[in-house]
């Protein structure tokens, strides 16, 4: 193929010329008489090469190089100034606009020659190299593609455990172990409602569940007594908060790490008289905040060996009576603010066995 140099002069004669040292060199040779031209042509056309003219009718050489090399697209041709202008002042002015050369009036064959075909082999280095990144790009973007998909399914495979080991630990003082479904999408809802990132209405989804795993070290005597506690039985059971602390630590899991902070601080209480450390206030995490709300709401309104399940009436007065007490006052109003969202997961997540980790996902996906 032919390297196309785009000559750019208002006087004829001189395109003329131009075009007549060119042609025999095995150039293709496209003229224009003016800047508003030449910036068209180099559109419809890019050239290899531009020699363009200074002193034009019209938009000037400086201004028409000054356009080439501000766009992106054609930034990377050439552009030879063929000027009869000597002055300092005039050059120093066309390297500004992004001249990569300079050529004087009357233009000297020999001269001519040697930078066109200098400056064609600049430009055919310099699409070798825009085309090397477009490809690099490309396969970068497909690898990284590539890896994304495999992320996925590395973490759906291992949230959708997380989740099913989760429900082991529920199963046994639980009617379906449906509980873990309702509060983690509850925690998530409140979570997004308080302006926490996707990240973090993610993390505290996925984490969430894992809030009672230290249930599996309380004896089923307990955990299974269909009346209250005696002393010595509630500092046991109160212990769970404890043993799931020390199940999920040590982990480098973002999601294990925060279902440990969440397993030890869901039954800490605002005014600092919940278990197992009484810390209170914002001393307590804001993620066990969030799940402890959760936690309760869907206690109240479930049935557990020890009581029938609450009316909704009854158990989001107890909720509210519960502001500045048991709960976090700015968590008990991000709550009630999406006391719809919060109804419609109550009623998604009945007494139900499909694929726990999808429902999640979709929950997660409505938000």
């Amino acid at each position: 193929m032919k390297q196309k140099i785009l000559v750019v002069d208002d006087e004829d004669r001189n395109r003329r010329l131009m075009e007549a040292l060119l042609v025999p060199l095995g150039y293709e040779v496209i003229l224009a008489v003016d800047g508003e031209e030449a910036l068209r042509k180099v559109q419809e056309t890019p050239p290899d090469v531009i020699l363009l003219d200074v002193m034009m009718p019209g938009i000037n050489g400086f201004d028409v190089a000054r356009k080439l090399k501000e766009n992106e697209e054609t930034k990377i041709i050439p552009i030879v100034m063929v000027t009869a202008l000597q002055d300092v002042e005039s050059r120093i002015k066309a390297i500004e606009a992004g001249a990569d050369d300079f050529l004087s009036k009357p233009v000297d064959k020999t001269e001519l020659q040697a930078r066109v075909h200098s400056l064609v082999q600049v430009k055919a280095y310099n699409d070798h190299m825009r085309d090397y990144q477009k490809e690099l790009e490309a396969e970068v973007a497909k690898r990284t593609e590539e890896l994304r998909k495999a992320f996925e399914t590395i973490k759906t495979a291992s949230l959708d455990t997380i989740c099913r080991l989760s429900r082991a630990s529920e199963y046994k003082d639980e009617d379906t172990g449906a509980h873990i479904k309702r509060m983690s999408n509850y925690s998530a809802a409140v979570a997004r409602q308080m302006g926490l990132s996707k990240d973090d209405v993610d993390t505290i989804l996925y984490a969430s569940p894992m809030h009672d795993a230290g249930k599996i070290g309380i004896p089923d005597k307990i955990l299974l007594k269909p009346g209250k506690f005696a002393p010595d039985e509630w500092e046991i059971m109160k212990q769970h908060a404890v043993i799931g602390g020390k199940i999920l630590s040590g982990s480098d899991s973002e999601f294990i790490k925060l279902a440990e902070v969440i397993a030890l601080t869901h039954h800490e209480k605002w005014d600092g008289s919940g278990y197992p450390h009484g810390i209170r206030g914002t001393a307590i995490p804001l993620m066990g905040r969030i799940a402890a709300i959760a936690d309760v709401f869907d206690a109240l309104t479930s049935k557990r060996p020890y009581k029938e399940a609450f009316s909704l009436d009854k158990s989001f007065a107890i909720i509210r009576e519960g502001s500045g007490s048991h709960f976090d006052p700015e968590v008990m109003d991000a709550f009630f603010a999406v006391e719809k969202e919060i109804l419609s997961i109550k009623e998604t997540f009945k007494d139900q066995e499909p694929s726990l980790f999808v429902q999640m996902r979709g929950m997660d996906l409505q938000g």
